[in-house]
């Protein structure tokens, strides 16, 4: 789950890490009113949508003055936003954050995340603030600091302090150092206590008065931690989702929507990467990514073919389950019985191997679905096959 910029900034906030004074606004008038509350002359008028890159696609704007303030508001409220990561239909801007103006002397990048190679949390730092970190670590991966952080022990000053010489913060006074061991201590806390799976700072910034500040917040949350955060749930923007997301939630369904015509309905997430990638070999391209997890049922399988369904642009659909915990003629009886509800019309390719596959075998071959239900044994012939019958 994702939040918006000013959310994430009020829960760092509780951390002590410092934040520009900002405002919430949702019309222009509004915007007019935050801009006159700010302890600066200089506003910035911030696009609010779930997705970075949004001052390249002009979402936020640093404005003189109440009336180019306004003028900023007018310009990006309403907008059709679009960044690297909208895709090229964008986002609707529908929330705007009205922040006060900074004397910037120095663009810093900070992030926490889960380093699934040592099973540890790691903080990343860099000189190079404002910019994509991918960038950085493919242009200059040795501008990219980096401290690992044991959670059995958790964050040790000395740390902080290595990160902050590292970026020379020293040379904006003598007490930088303390202020950033602090600020990379809050992101830390925060990181851990809410249960986020990416807390990212771009840019942090040192100002004219010698603070560091959290310009900007991206966070992202474990979904499977969520029910001890109700607070954090009920940040939830639903108009920023996908609705076929919205939907595939309530039913415990792992579920992303992609550009192709092959919808795809596997079991596991590595299972269903892979799938999507063989696809691709054949010359397909997979409309959805699509997991319905180890203890699907029939219910779970009749909901997974609505929402692939809902999707005019697919053109087959490819079932690839292995049979380990979850049983093969389970699924099988779900699609029959999914066929029946849902009155699918597209072609349907299934492979399935493991728990009860001689069963599952009979329950399709005695559908009578004829054509529209096709079993395929082996997971190379069911991708081809899929790929060729979205084609025809």
């Amino acid at each position: 789950m994702k939040i918006h910029e000013y959310q994430a900034k009020g829960i760092i906030s509780k951390y002590g890490v410092a934040v520009p004074q900002g405002y919430v606004a949702k019309s222009v008038d509004e915007a007019v009113k935050m801009a006159e509350k700010l302890p600066t002359k200089v506003s910035v008028v911030k696009a609010q949508i779930h997705a970075g890159g949004r001052g390249k696609g002009g979402g936020v704007k640093v404005s003189k003055g109440i009336d180019e303030a306004k003028k900023s508001a007018e310009s990006i409220l309403g907008m059709q936003l679009v960044t690297i990561q909208t895709g090229p239909k964008g986002q609707k801007v529908k929330t705007l954050l009205i922040e006060e103006g900074m004397d910037i002397k120095k663009e810093l990048y900070f992030s926490v995340l889960i380093d699934r190679s040592t099973q540890k949390i790691v903080l990343l730092a860099s000189t190079e603030g404002g910019m994509e970190i991918e960038e950085v670590a493919a242009e200059t991966p040795e501008k990219i600091l980096k401290e690992i952080i044991d959670p059995a022990i958790g964050f040790r000053s000395f740390q902080g302090q290595r990160l902050a010489f590292g970026l020379g913060l020293e040379q904006y006074g003598p007490k930088m150092i303390r202020q950033a061991t602090a600020f990379f201590q809050g992101l830390y806390n925060a990181f851990v206590n809410e249960d986020c799976s990416l807390l990212e700072i771009n840019p942090v910034v040192i100002t004219g008065d010698s603070r560091i500040l959290a310009l900007d917040c991206k966070m992202a949350f474990d979904d499977n931690a969520l029910y001890r955060h109700a607070e954090t749930l009920a940040l939830r923007d639903l108009d920023e989702e996908d609705p076929s997301e919205v939907e595939a939630s309530k039913h415990d369904l792992n579920f992303i929507k992609l550009d192709g015509n092959i919808g795809c309905m596997v079991n596991g997430a590595g299972l269903a990467m892979g799938t999507m990638d063989i696809i691709q070999h054949y010359g397909g391209s997979p409309a959805n990514f699509l997991d319905v997890g180890g203890t699907a049922d029939e219910a779970r399988v009749e909901a997974a073919f609505k929402l692939i369904t809902q999707d005019k642009s697919v053109k087959a659909i490819l079932i690839n389950i292995f049979g380990g915990i979850v049983r093969c003629d389970i699924i099988a009886q779900g699609v029959v019985t999914a066929f029946k509800h849902v009155n699918v019309q597209i072609p349907v390719v299934v492979r399935l191997e493991g728990t009860n596959a001689d069963e599952a075998a009979e329950i399709i071959a005695s559908s009578g679905l004829g054509d529209k239900l096709l079993m395929v044994k082996g997971f190379e012939a069911a991708a081809k096959k899929a790929v060729e019958v979205a084609k025809a």
